[in-house]
């Protein structure tokens, strides 16, 4: 996963914070960081990245937009939430999930399948 690059959207910097320390001691760049929709959709549509880590509530914001734009594109993303898979956007039920509070070592398996997953999808 060294030097792949990655998308943010997390509205707690605390937790932003975390994940772009973590992901880069791992070699991975992080591409952008939001922390709200329009944002975010702004990074989706300017910068390239290859996989993105999504917080389903944005604080009063749905993800939904942020998910439905990278399904279009084709880019493997990941839910993080404290809710379940209960609170997912109806069109992304299927999506990989990662629950708060999370470990690093979810996380990075995450990613990992999400993008071996891509790969193969391609291929």
């Amino acid at each position: 996963m060294l030097g792949r690059r990655v998308l943010i959207v997390e509205d707690d910097p605390f937790i932003t914070l975390a994940l772009e320390e973590t992901l880069t001691d791992f070699g991975l760049i992080v591409a952008g960081s939001a922390r709200n929709v329009p944002q975010a959709l702004g990074i989706v549509q300017t910068t390239p990245f290859e996989v993105a880590l999504l917080d389903v509530n944005i604080g009063q914001e749905k993800i939904d937009p942020v998910a439905d734009a990278l399904a279009a594109r084709g880019l493997p993303f990941i839910f993080t939430t404290g809710c379940g898979r209960a609170g997912l956007p109806e069109a992304h039920l299927e999506r990989a999930i990662v629950e708060k509070p999370f470990y690093v070592e979810e996380i990075l398996r995450a990613l990992r399948e999400e993008l071996e997953s891509a790969k193969s999808r391609k291929d």
